[in-house]
């Protein structure tokens, strides 16, 4: 009888241990945004960020993103780097991207003219940010969402033949850029 109670006593204490250890959904979960472009299929891979309460505090000046280490560089996303992948060459507005993997930041010094940023290192965490590494820079167009966008999300849209456009939207800002396949 006694080791009875005492196995019924350690099964009802490893049970609250059991539930404690299930994993709880990520704050950021991991997205992935693709179009096929001119026949080249572009991929990004990303976190994806809530705003959960904070806004109007995510782009000020004090605001969240003003914490990262490489503030006004902006990783994007949240967690690791976010990821760009095409499978031919394209052209992201004025900048030439080969077929490739890369890793997209966004230049948010300017409020009213964010600047997508296409780097060259892959495979980092997110705030890990090297200029030399660049590939290039691309001014995007600025736009205000309809209604305050809690997710993070970037889509890759077609717009027919070899055209598309990459856009951004976050909280209450949205940026894109087109998107060229050769």
């Amino acid at each position: 009888m006694k080791n009875l109670i005492l196995c019924m006593s350690v099964a009802l204490c490893l049970v609250p241990l059991a539930a404690q250890q299930q994993k709880k959904p990520p704050l950021s979960p991991k997205e992935t945004a693709t179009a096929t472009i001119g026949g080249k299929t572009i991929t990004i891979d990303y976190s994806s960020p809530r705003v959960r309460g904070r806004e109007g505090h995510i782009f000020t000046s004090d605001g969240l993103i003003s914490h990262d280490p490489h503030y006004p560089i902006w990783r994007a996303g949240a967690n690791a780097a976010t990821a760009l992948h095409t499978e031919g060459d394209i052209s992201i507005g004025d900048l030439n991207v080969p077929a490739g993997d890369y890793t997209l930041f966004v230049d948010i010094s300017d409020p009213a003219q964010w600047t997508l940023v296409v780097s060259k290192d892959t495979g980092e965490w997110g705030l890990k940010y090297d200029k030399t590494k660049d590939l290039g820079r691309v001014k995007m167009r600025m736009s205000k969402p309809p209604s305050m966008v809690e997710d993070l999300v970037w889509t890759i849209t077609s717009r027919g033949g070899s055209r598309g456009r990459l856009t951004l939207a976050w909280e209450n800002e949205g940026a894109s850029v087109t998107v060229t396949a050769h």
